[in-house]
């Protein structure tokens, strides 16, 4: 059995999209040039006029090459990336399994964050995000917590802005990222099942 140090998840989403089947020694070491760097292809293409409109902008962190490796099996496992004729980006992302309560919030969340950012750093207008999921499961221990969310109404949503376009996709942070207006209900209570 393979074992990795706590905090060490393994070769999986980071290591995929970036490194996607570089040999993996630790979280902490990086291996430049090796595999292949699918963002950064995505960023490249979404930036070409000629080629932004593929239908081959995939970006997968499922590598069964790398799954024994991994401390647990990446969820959302394969998104793509699509650009209409008046240059909006939207993101379809297929997710194996997810957890309602915790992890698909986070994942929608995510990946509407990642669909604006390279929109906005690759000067497209963001449109949508497209979210299927092959397994969604409830904890029992999350059931009552839910029925108390869906008896609340929804908030009007907020406002998302980029405060600057950085040359590199690297080069953004946090305090680059401004979201107004959000109203949030008090915090419900679930705890992380393993």
């Amino acid at each position: 059995m393979h074992y990795l140090k706590e905090d060490d998840l393994g070769p999986i989403y980071g290591h995929q999209w970036r490194s996607f089947n570089a040999p993996y020694i630790n979280s902490e070491i990086k291996l430049e040039n090796q595999g292949v760097d699918q963002l950064q292809n995505i960023i490249d293409k979404l930036s070409c006029p000629k080629e932004r409109y593929s239908r081959r902008l995939i970006l997968s962190a499922w590598n069964p090459q790398q799954l024994n490796q991994m401390a647990l099996p990446p969820c959302h496992i394969i998104s793509q990336f699509h650009v209409n004729m008046k240059n909006e980006l939207s993101c379809s992302l297929y997710q194996r399994s997810g957890d309602v309560g915790l992890g698909i919030p986070f994942n929608i969340a995510s990946y509407s964050f990642l669909t604006y950012l390279l929109a906005k750093h690759c000067n497209l207008k963001p449109k949508e995000f497209i979210h299927f999921i092959g397994n969604a499961h409830i904890y029992e221990e999350h059931e009552e917590s839910l029925m108390e969310q869906l008896l609340r109404k929804p908030k009007k949503f907020p406002k998302l802005y980029l405060k600057q376009k950085r040359e590199d996709i690297n080069n953004y942070n946090i305090n680059d990222f401004v979201l107004e207006k959000y109203n949030y209900c008090s915090k419900i209570n679930m705890d992380m099942k393993e």
